[in-house]
């Protein structure tokens, strides 16, 4: 009855770490796209880097809804971090987000 019940412990533990599909498929329609689309897209981000083999890191912060709760009604808000990476020719290579 133990190992039962750490089991579904488990799974529910990492299925509450699994990815949101719906953000994974909107950020993949900026593959492939240059950086002048995406700043006309997106604005500007909130941070630049250059990578070791060529290309930037373009990172993105927003905030993507949040919780109010007692007391006082305190608002906390959930950060959402998207980072997009350029290669050599400007263009989106790969993207991931963390927070949302």
């Amino acid at each position: 009855m133990h190992a039962a019940v750490h089991l579904l412990a488990i799974g529910l533990f990492l299925g509450a770490c699994s990815h949101n599909p719906y953000l994974e498929n909107s950020l993949t329609r900026y593959q492939g796209k240059d950086r002048a689309w995406i700043e006309k897209e997106l604005g500007p981000p909130d941070a630049k880097t250059t990578r070791f083999f060529g290309g930037e890191k373009w990172t993105y912060n927003r905030i993507a809804g949040g919780k109010a709760g007692p007391p006082l009604f305190n608002f906390k808000a959930n950060e959402c971090q998207m980072i997009l990476f350029f290669d050599k020719d400007d263009t989106v290579s790969d993207s991931t987000y963390t927070g949302c």
